[in-house]
Parts: C-alpha cells; sequence; structure tokens
C-alpha cells in the first residue's frame, strides 16, 4: 500500500467554537505533512433562528474570517494549500447552503451538515449532536421520547439538504448516532434502508462524502462518520470519499487518520480524495489510491 497523502478540509478555529486560531492550525497542518487545509467556519445562523449561538461564527464577523483565512493562504503559499470554506447548516425554512448571503462569499467550497431539528410538533429546536441534558429535552419534548422517530426526522432533514444542494461535501452523515446510543428500539434494517436512501441522493448529486474522525478525536463515540456499514452503502454507490478531523484543536488536525483509512479500506473503498480547488465554480479533486 502506497503512503497516501492527506489534507484537512474540515477545521473550526475560534471565530466559531474552534479553540486554536488559523495561523496555529495551519502550522500544525504543515508539521504533519498535509496536502492542505480548509477552514470550515459554521456558517452564521443567529438571524435565520432567532437567537444567540455561541458555536456559529457572527454574521459581523465574516469579513474578518475571510480576510484573515486569504491572508494565511498568501503566508503559506508554496509551501501549504489553504482553503476558504464553511460548514453550513441544513434547518428546514429558516437555513440551507444554497442561501445567497453564503453564495456571495465566492467560498472555494462548503460542507453541508445538519445539527438542528425543528420537531414537527411545534417543540423547541435542539441541535442532535449537543449537550445530552439538551439532547434529552428535545426527544422527550419535540418527539414523545420516541428515538426513531427522531432518527427519521434527521434522516430526512439530510434528504432536503441534498435535494437543495449549495454543497460541495455531506458532512458527518450519521452524527444523529453520537447521541442515540443506547436509545436504539429499532433493527439494523431500517436505518439501513435511511442510510441507502441518503447514499443514492448524494450519488445523484455528485458530492463527496467525509469520513469524519471528530467523535474519535473528542472522545465522544469509538466510529468515524460514518460508521462501516454507512459506508459499505457509500462503496457500493461509488460515492468519493474525503477523510477529515472535524479539529477544533490543532493536535487533532489529522487525529485519528490511520482508523478511517483502516475504516474505509474495510468498507470495499479503494481510494480516497483531495480537495484541489474550484474551477469554473465546481470543486476540483484528486484522487489518491489506497
Amino acid at each position: 500500500m502506497k503512503k497516501p497523502l492527506f489534507s484537512s478540509m474540515h477545521t473550526h478555529t475560534p471565530f466559531c467554537d474552534g479553540r486554536d486560531d488559523v495561523e496555529t492550525m495551519c502550522r500544525a497542518a504543515y508539521k504533519k505533512k498535509l496536502f492542505a487545509i480548509g477552514f470550515s467556519a459554521h456558517a452564521p445562523i443567529e438571524r435565520q433562528i432567532g437567537r444567540e449561538s455561541h458555536w456559529n461564527l457572527k454574521e459581523s464577523r465574516v469579513e474578518e474570517y475571510v480576510t484573515e483565512v486569504l491572508a494565511a493562504r498568501e503566508r503559506w503559499k508554496g509551501k501549504l494549500n489553504v482553503f476558504l470554506g464553511y460548514e453550513a447548516d441544513y434547518i428546514k425554512g429558516r437555513r440551507s447552503p444554497a442561501d445567497s448571503d453564503i453564495k456571495a462569499l465566492n467560498l472555494d467550497y462548503i460542507i453541508g451538515s445538519v445539527h438542528y431539528l425543528f420537531p414537527e410538533n411545534g417543540a423547541d429546536f435542539f441541535t442532535v449532536d449537543g449537550p445530552m441534558p439538551e439532547f434529552e429535552k428535545g426527544l422527550a419534548e419535540g418527539f414523545g421520547g420516541d428515538a426513531e422517530k427522531l432518527m427519521h426526522a434527521y434522516y430526512d432533514a439530510v434528504l432536503e439538504m441534498i435535494a437543495i444542494g449549495g454543497f460541495d461535501i455531506l458532512g458527518h452523515a450519521d452524527i444523529i448516532k453520537r447521541n442515540l446510543q443506547g436509545k436504539k428500539t429499532w433493527g439494523q434494517e431500517s436505518e439501513e434502508r435511511r442510510q441507502r436512501e441518503v447514499a443514492h441522493a448524494a450519488a445523484k448529486a455528485g458530492l463527496v462524502v467525509e469520513v469524519n474522525t471528530g467523535g474519535l478525536n473528542r472522545k465522544k463515540i469509538n466510529d468515524t462518520y460514518p460508521s462501516l456499514p454507512f459506508l459499505r452503502l457509500i462503496s457500493e454507490y461509488n460515492i468519493p470519499v474525503i477523510i477529515t478531523a472535524d479539529a477544533h484543536k490543532a493536535k487533532d488536525i489529522s487525529g485519528n487518520y490511520k482508523f478511517a483509512l483502516n475504516t474505509i479500506i474495510s468498507a470495499d473503498i479503494k481510494e480516497h480524495w483531495l480537495f484541489t480547488g474550484k474551477k469554473n465554480e465546481k470543486a476540483t479533486w484528486q484522487k489518491i489510491i489506497i
């Protein structure tokens, strides 16, 4: 097996909920001999959800974020590829990666993710990967304690986001499992059916799926997002994958990449991909044979 090249395209800094600044993250990526680093601040959502968010980029700091990342690109030219991106949430009826304010930034790439769920019964919205007390409250008030119903609502949102589009990389496609550990009341067949729907939709949309080690790096789960069974579906549909760290600290810039690589090999995926830029408003990629 050839030594593969890696990048870190899912990266957060203090502009949102990360801990280490842009330059520190670049230095860590360079030290790890990564092909590239991409900054993916959580896109602003406060105006859309009508309340403050401590983990999203503030609208008042968007210009500063863009300026700082582009300055880092110049500083590291010839040594490290630096890309400007967003992790953009899909929040039904409120926020989408395809929104005009996001498009106007002319970002290099966008990761599309689902964190928030708005229960149909009118209960307060919540994040599916947030603190457990918040999650438990959302599950009880929004879904009557029915974890399977919540699981379906999550995958419905992912499918809606894919249908609307506006992004390049599908973010942590089964992050719902993080807080549902120990709460499953359904068989694998039910969840596999939903994951197959996501894989089919992602393939039709021409998306790249990230294999995200963020849960491992933060010791929240013992698995990648997506898990091995989901990745086998990704392989079945011949969907390209990119290994990402979802790094919030410099020490995690390529954390658990060996685990991720072994996982995709187990899923019969024979290559992973590197983002190389944007040409004619489309993302460009390089295939790395494992």
